[in-house]
């Protein structure tokens, strides 16, 4: 009887466990489904909210660029077609023109450029009136070129230099409006050649006029030489009167 109590009472505690498990588990899985939907309702409520968020935001466009080119400023308002300057317009290359004679262009004002013709009607298209030649083949008067002051002006033969040219704004022609050229030498310092020649007269033998040209050397030369004894100072004389002494850095006189 005694045994059998106890087998008893084991497999009571097995049943008992058994039944503990499977209770746990429920209260899990319930409690598992339940996260589940609060989260997938979170989840949905969040992209609502988003999506209401992107709604409701109000779309801002890029700005529009309003800058005007820069060759605007050079063309004059309501003026003739055939008086803007040719940065203000674009032309057809006239391929049956010929060289150094008058030549007719058709041409279109640049946008954002407004002008008007004889009747004071505004108009685009026109025709201007020039002569046939490249831009580089103008006359001296017709481009500014860049100045060099690294280069000697006195000297033999005259030295040139690399510039830079560009045609001035009322002038019309073939090709580029800037380019590159070599020209002589032809600048200044502000040398006066009459104030030399005459340091060279009057104070020559003390080397006045040498200074002044800053050659500086030549003139201590010439103040303890007292002229060369006159005849340094004559031949400075000379040779200043003929241009062939000039400044020491190289510059025209005025």
């Amino acid at each position: 009887m005694a045994a059998l109590a106890v087998s008893g009472l084991r497999a009571l505690k097995r049943l008992c466990s058994v039944a503990l498990f499977l209770s746990q588990l429920y209260v899990l899985s319930g409690r598992g489904s339940l996260m589940t939907t609060k989260h997938s309702q979170t989840q949905s409520t969040l992209a609502k909210s988003l999506t209401s968020t992107s709604t409701n935001t109000p779309y801002f466009k890029a700005a529009e660029t309003t800058e005007m080119p820069s060759y605007v400023t050079k063309c004059p308002s309501n003026g003739l077609c055939s008086r803007l300057p040719p940065d203000c317009m674009t032309c057809n290359t006239n391929f049956s023109c010929i060289y150094g004679k008058p030549a007719t262009f058709d041409c279109k004002v640049k946008p954002h450029v407004h002008c008007v013709d004889q009747n004071n009607n505004e108009q685009e298209n026109f025709t201007i009136n020039m002569t046939c030649q490249f831009c580089w083949q103008l006359a001296t008067t017709d481009y500014v070129c860049t100045n060099s002051t690294n280069c000697m002006t006195v000297s033999c033969p005259r030295q040139r230099y690399n510039a830079t040219c560009t045609v001035r704004d009322h002038i019309h022609c073939l090709g580029n409006r800037v380019f590159p050229k070599m020209l002589y030498c032809n600048w200044t310092g502000g040398y006066k050649w009459s104030t030399a020649l005459a340091l060279s007269i009057t104070l020559g033998g003390f080397g006045a006029d040498r200074f002044y040209l800053g050659q500086w050397r030549e003139g201590l030369g010439k103040l303890f030489s007292f002229g060369g004894l006159g005849i340094w100072t004559l031949i400075d004389v000379l040779l200043i009167g003929v241009g062939y002494v000039g400044p020491a850095d190289g510059s025209l006189y005025i």
